[in-house]
């Protein structure tokens, strides 16, 4: 049976010295017995020497170079060996007891692979977070939404989701997985650098008949965009890639329709970037497209490789759903 003392907390660090000083003693103060690792990703802000002198029993790992979220853990994770892995952003506070429920739940049933806390936002705790809130969901042409977040209306807090339920993915911002699984996926897709890469292996995950879940009566509060602000195109460019990447090679049939549907969809958004005056983000997704088709044998090869199952999605159209037929909650 798994133990707090089974536990690697690992937070991915990149020029993050004033969210360390900020967040990691909550890490440190709740995560008792569980062993706390900060990865660091090449930070030039001195991160490192600060969390050796301020945070001396959180383990330090060294990558050598900053290569995004995706390999940048892949790396780190080398290094560990706890066999529960909790893959935590370095702008996350934590809460007291926020392991127990977690640890029952990967006690309780074997085929839980990956777990997800309630994520709550650091800058109104009354609500949910954007990244990950009550636990995420797809829809047939890859568009990620979460309980109590679809696209921008996030719901506030009202206790509606402080269940334990089956999700499709997690969010990278506080990830649960067992570390015998993560080494049995190959980790992440290094070519995704940062954002949905953690919806790429959990796709992978539940290909591979293994159950992705939410546990509610866990909480976190996350900061969000501390790394890489929301309003930076390259944000914007790197989820509309990846998200092509992660619909090519995942779904299980009509694999050319939903990706000609998708980027017609991409098309729309970039035509609404441009309406309110924002043309950098419409040529993000230009350049999301342009490597994708770049990349696109390469996506086709992996695609034979990895295992299928069908009926990954809860929704039609989440696009559908929320703009044309205006429902805007879970």
């Amino acid at each position: 049976m798994l133990q707090t003392k089974d536990i690697a907390v690992v937070i991915l660090n990149w020029n993050g010295k004033n969210l360390l000083e900020t967040f990691l003693p909550s890490v440190i103060k709740y995560s008792e017995n569980a062993t706390i690792y900060v990865a660091d990703n090449a930070s030039t802000d001195t991160s490192a020497a600060f969390v050796t002198k301020r945070f001396p029993t959180a383990k330090l790992i060294l990558n050598p170079e900053n290569e995004g979220y995706a390999k940048g853990y892949n790396e780190a994770l080398k290094y560990v060996e706890e066999p529960l892995l909790c893959l935590l952003n370095n702008d996350i506070e934590v809460t007291e007891n926020w392991l127990q429920p977690i640890l029952a739940e990967f006690n309780t049933n074997i085929d839980t692979a990956i777990v997800q806390p309630k994520i709550l936002d650091y800058k109104n705790k009354t609500h949910f977070e954007y990244a990950g809130a009550a636990g995420g969901y797809i829809d047939k042409y890859g568009y990620p939404y979460c309980r109590g977040r679809i696209f921008d209306t996030i719901e506030e807090d009202k206790g509606q989701y402080n269940d334990t339920k089956t999700i499709f993915w997690a969010s990278g911002a506080c990830f649960f997985i067992r570390n015998s699984i993560f080494k049995a996926m190959s980790g992440f897709d290094e070519a995704y650098f940062a954002h949905m890469e953690e919806i790429d292996l959990c796709w992978h995950v539940f290909n591979t008949n293994y159950t992705v879940k939410y546990v509610g009566t866990s909480t976190v509060y996350h900061l969000g965009g501390g790394t890489l602000s929301n309003t930076n195109p390259k944000k914007t460019y790197l989820n509309f890639r990846n998200s092509l990447y992660t619909l090519v090679k995942h779904t299980d049939k009509n694999v050319i329709l939903r990706t000609l549907v998708r980027m017609i969809l991409d098309g729309v958004a970039g035509i609404r970037f441009l309406l309110h005056l924002k043309p950098h983000y419409f040529i993000a997704i230009l350049k999301a497209h342009y490597s994708f088709y770049k990349n696109l044998n390469s996506l086709l090869r992996q695609r034979k490789q990895l295992p299928k199952r069908p009926n990954y999605y809860e929704t039609e159209s989440i696009v559908w759903s929320y703009f044309i037929k205006k429902r805007t909650k879970f």
